[in-house]
């Protein structure tokens, strides 16, 4: 058998698992290898008493166990999955749920896996020959995670490739892995529950590996994903897809020409409604209709991450006022193309709208959302509270 690290961390992001906390740490004890140092870090975002559950149940523990309430849910269980992350202290680091759907008795085969093949990252996979994904409950659940894992490999083939099951809740990823991430200029930034997704693209680790699993029941408690995760987890995809400028500005023009539909329907309806009104005028109160849907999807979806620099007002206000000199140069812009360069109308206007396009890019990309350049992985997050096994001393993971 591969020999396994003397230490590994386990973090368990927990909402409300109350039920499943005892069944969950007497599994992993059982589980730990002799001559292997287990650490259980809890990040917990419960409003029940999982807290007092797991105070309770690590008294007995024969192993260190961390827990850590955050204040404020930031990021879902993904962000909780991440202030885990800065509370570990091994080589390696296993993401499990506390429900006990992933067998905690896989921990440790993760691990192994991981060593003898030299990867980074290795995935527990419900859908890898020999896995299964019964314990999702009803045909819905499965069509969600099945339409989930196809939009996430068509969108990243690259750093999903080789991965069957990339919304999986159950992974080992090595620190190495982890740190890379959290050294580029935007880290980490989880949003919802699927943090795998958010660590095989920014992390890109050097080599994945799976391991199939029956995917079980839930033991206690209700499932967390809603529609509510679901669009969260879309929000997520968009903003993963755009951290490249090229694909920003690809989904910028993309959001741009999805705003002719209420521009014109406002037009249709004000030349209706308002007799007697000028083309011009008409143009103009219109165009604002579609500087609203641009910005609205532009500012939730693709700069989620960027709006720390101006207020929501400001940033709009900023918005309209650029998007609407677009109208003011774009025709002199032509006239002069056609007037100095001697080119025809068509091929002029084409140029002038995208000479005003890429500007118009560049000013919000570069200037009102400016990339942000600090570190969002919670690396200096408020110390964990440590419950120590009473029967010897244990140190402070955070040393």
């Amino acid at each position: 058998m591969t020999a396994l690290p003397a230490h590994v961390s386990i973090v368990v992001p927990t909402f409300n698992e109350a039920d499943n906390i005892p069944a969950l740490l007497t599994r992993i004890g059982a589980a730990v290898p002799d001559g292997v140092r287990a650490e259980v870090v809890f990040a917990d975002d419960s409003t029940d008493h999982t807290c007092e559950v797991i105070e309770k149940e690590a008294a007995h523990c024969p192993f260190p166990v961390v827990l850590h309430h955050r204040p404020a849910p930031a990021g879902g269980l993904g962000g909780a999955v991440v202030e885990g992350f800065a509370r570990t202290t091994a080589p390696w680091i296993v993401v499990i749920d506390a429900d006990l759907q992933h067998p905690p008795e896989l921990i440790f085969e993760l691990i192994a896996r991981g060593e003898s093949a030299g990867t980074e990252l290795v995935v527990a996979s419900r859908y890898a020959a020999g896995g299964d994904r019964s314990g999702l409950a009803g045909g819905y659940r499965k069509l969600v995670s099945s339409s989930s894992t196809l939009l996430a490999t068509s969108l990243f083939p690259r750093a999903l490739s080789g991965l069957t099951d990339p919304m999986s809740g159950f992974f080992a990823i090595r620190r190495t892995a982890v740190d890379r991430a959290a050294a580029v200029d935007e880290g980490l930034q989880p949003l919802g529950y699927k943090i795998l997704l958010e660590l095989a693209v920014r992390c890109r680790p050097r080599g994945i590996a799976e391991v199939p699993y029956a995917f079980g029941e839930r033991h206690a408690g209700a499932s967390k994903s809603t529609a509510k995760e679901g669009v969260r987890f879309l929000r997520h995809l968009i903003t993963l897809r755009t951290a490249d400028p090229r694909a920003r500005a690809i989904v910028f023009g993309m959001i741009g020409l999805s705003g002719f539909v209420p521009n014109l329907a406002l037009l249709w309806l004000l030349t209706v409604t308002v007799p007697g009104l000028p083309y011009a005028p008409a143009e103009i109160i219109a165009n604002q209709a579609g500087l609203l849907w641009n910005f609205a999807l532009i500012d939730s979806f693709v700069y989620r991450n960027q709006r720390r620099h101006h207020r929501r007002t400001a940033r709009l206000l900023t918005f309209a006022a650029v998007g609407n000199a677009d109208l003011v140069a774009r025709i002199p812009l032509a006239a002069l193309l056609i007037a100095g360069g001697g080119m025809s109308p068509l091929p002029a206007t084409a140029l002038s709208m995208a000479i005003v396009f890429t500007a118009r890019f560049l000013i919000v990309d570069r200037w009102l959302y400016r990339r942000l350049r600090a570190r969002t992985t919670p690396t200096a997050a408020p110390a964990a509270v440590p419950v120590p096994d009473p029967a010897k001393p244990v140190p402070d993971p955070l040393g």
